[in-house]
Formats: C-alpha cells, structure tokens, sequence
C-alpha cells in the first residue's frame, strides 16, 4: 500500500507540475510589468526544480509519471487565450495565474489526503508545490 500510494502522489504531483509550469509558461509573454515577470519566472524555476525531484523519484519506481488530463489543459489553454484576447492585462494573468494555483492547492491536498500511506519524502514534496503555489496565489494578488 504505501508504494502504490507513493506512486499514486508522485504521479498527481507530476500532472500538477506540468500543469503549472504549462500555466505559466503560457502568459509569460504577455506579462507587462518585470516584476510580475521574474516573479513568474522564478516561480517556474522552482516548480522545474520540484519537477527534476520528482522525475527522479519516479524513476526509482520504474513509473513514467502523469502527463495532466488533456481535457483540464484544453480548457485552460482555451480559457487563458480568450481571456487574455479580451483584456491583455497583468490583472487579467493574474487572475488567471490566481484560480491555477487555488485549483492546484485543493487538487493537491486532496491527493495529499487521498494516499495518506505515501512515504514522507513524497507527501514532503506535494506539501511543498502546495506551499509554492500558495505563495504564488498571494504574491499575484497586488495585481488584481
């Protein structure tokens, strides 16, 4: 149980993380103000980082992980570009960067909950992303 949980969490974390750096990655050139800008950036550095972590984990488990659910991603894609096409603002990637994270924190305590059996290290990482995330959410905020 606590190895199939541990893959179960490492997996979520994966399909979150590509979730998130995709989010990112697709606002970043409409970013106006630099702050904003290196805040994103250094926020999806971060979350790279966390990705190398997990792919490595990953591998010892001999798993390929969790591309995130083509659905979830088409319709943020979709929904990024029709927002950013009717106001291409920082208010605008802030808002849309605001509902990513929330999304992401309540996924990932959910999943954090759901293999309460995962080994520490990994349930560590997810605690981490939800804290990066967290943290994102309330930095974006003076951009609202």
């Amino acid at each position: 149980m606590i190895e199939s949980d541990t893959i179960k969490l490492l997996r979520e974390c994966d399909a979150g993380i590509r979730m998130g750096i995709s989010a990112i990655e697709e606002v970043l050139e409409n970013v106006k103000h630099e702050d904003l800008r290196k805040m994103l950036t250094d926020c999806k550095a971060e979350h790279d980082r966390l990705k190398t972590e997990i792919l490595s984990l990953l591998s010892e488990y001999h798993d390929d992980g969790k591309a995130p659910n083509p659905m979830a991603k088409g319709m943020s894609w979709m929904k990024t570009n029709v927002m950013l096409a009717v106001e291409d603002s920082d208010k605008t990637i802030a808002d849309l960067i605001t509902d990513g994270c929330n999304m992401g924190v309540k996924s990932l305590n959910r999943y954090l909950n759901q293999y309460e059996a995962a080994e520490e290290k990994v349930k560590d990482i997810a605690k981490r992303l939800i804290k990066l995330e967290d943290q994102l959410a309330r930095d974006v905020r003076c951009y609202l």
